[in-house]
């Protein structure tokens, strides 16, 4: 059984950091890129950045870039997102989730609970 389990996320003061983390399991962790996605109130799910699957390659939505960093531990099964420089429009429940490819970043399994990020002075 797939399980993304999301935490490491609370309320911080804008320009605050968090790390979020992601523990996952019930599938070949290393064998696949992950993502962290993001979903503000009353609007859509939208992709944050990507890794592949050896950690060699990123890539981040513009509104994060410089800001944020994804990394993973394979001997972990776990994905990180460091968060830096928080704004207030960074507040959103954060997900993780294995992707299809590391340039169409499809995702591939169920989606956890998320952890809420919220950023507010």
């Amino acid at each position: 059984q797939v399980q993304l389990v999301e935490s490491g996320g609370g309320l911080v003061q804008p320009g605050g950091s968090l790390r979020l983390s992601c523990a996952a399991s019930g599938f070949t962790f290393s064998g696949y890129g992950m993502s962290w996605y993001r979903q503000a109130p009353g609007k859509e799910r939208e992709l944050v950045a990507v890794i592949s699957s050896n950690g060699i390659s990123t890539r981040y939505a513009d509104s994060v870039k410089g800001r944020f960093t994804i990394s993973r531990d394979n001997a972990k099964n776990t994905v990180y997102l460091q968060m830096n420089s928080l704004k207030p429009e960074d507040t959103g429940v954060y997900y993780c989730n294995a992707v299809d490819s590391f340039w169409n970043a499809r995702p591939r399994m169920s989606w956890g609970q998320g952890t809420q990020v919220t950023v507010s002075s």
